[in-house]
């Protein structure tokens, strides 16, 4: 229902990479923008790719709010699988927004790639947010992600050095953490202004806070959030 919180994410087949090179990431950074959005979407990204070549960060695209499905909060790429944080701006917005963006991006990745059939393991998984413990937390799980592909042991062992995750964060292209502490990437996927309303923070008290929340990690504390 318009209002709720669902955290998206899906898995590669056979975990398989589903993000090769940049302009991977890029295509999928894109859909979130473009194919949010209730009509069909009415450009295409190689047309669009076209005309942006010199500044493919930034400002991804604008679409009529009003047609919007979801407001996306935050989000982080993996190289196998997306997570995404969204509220709905319609009644079963998530679920259209994860079917089109899954779907479109397995177009792109097998006309690149010259295959066929699925990408995803079966349907995107839409889990509704309560407003509980969890709720306030679960952008730093998201956005923590990433750790894994320079420390793989941080969460059963903890985080070697902070300074240098901090850093790699900051410069990791393909999540929203930069845009929600102060260092534009891709403003136009993320409603931030939202985001900072419903976690009652801002961009030097979340990234305080997230910094406290690595310190003092505990594994399995997320229970069905976890993949």
């Amino acid at each position: 229902m318009k209002g709720d919180v669902f955290h998206i994410l899906n898995r590669g087949v056979e975990k398989r990479r589903i993000f090769i090179t940049e302009r991977d990431y890029l295509r999928f950074i894109y859909n979130l923008c473009d194919f949010n959005n209730k009509n069909n979407v009415p450009f295409s990204y190689f047309h669009r790719q076209k005309i942006h070549t010199k500044n493919l960060y930034g400002s991804a695209t604008s679409v009529n709010p009003d047609n919007q499905l979801v407001d996306v909060l935050c989000w982080s790429l993996m190289p196998n699988h997306p997570h995404l944080l969204v509220q709905e701006k319609l009644d079963k917005g998530a679920g259209a927004f994860a079917k089109k963006i899954t779907g479109g991006y397995t177009l792109h990745f097998n006309v690149k790639n010259g295959r066929s059939g699925v990408l995803f393991q079966g349907r995107s998984k839409i889990i509704p947010v309560t407003r509980d413990v969890y709720f306030f937390y679960l952008p730093y799980y998201i956005l923590s992600n990433p750790i894994e592909l320079i420390e793989p042991h941080w969460k059963e062992h903890g985080i070697r050095n902070l300074d240098k995750v901090i850093s790699f964060l900051e410069n990791y292209k393909y999540s929203a953490f930069s845009d929600l502490t102060g260092k534009e990437n891709f403003p136009s996927v993320i409603n931030k202004n939202l985001f900072y309303e419903l976690f009652d923070t801002n961009e030097e008290k979340f990234k305080k806070d997230f910094i406290e929340w690595l310190k003092g990690y505990r594994r399995g504390e997320f229970g069905k959030f976890e993949d």
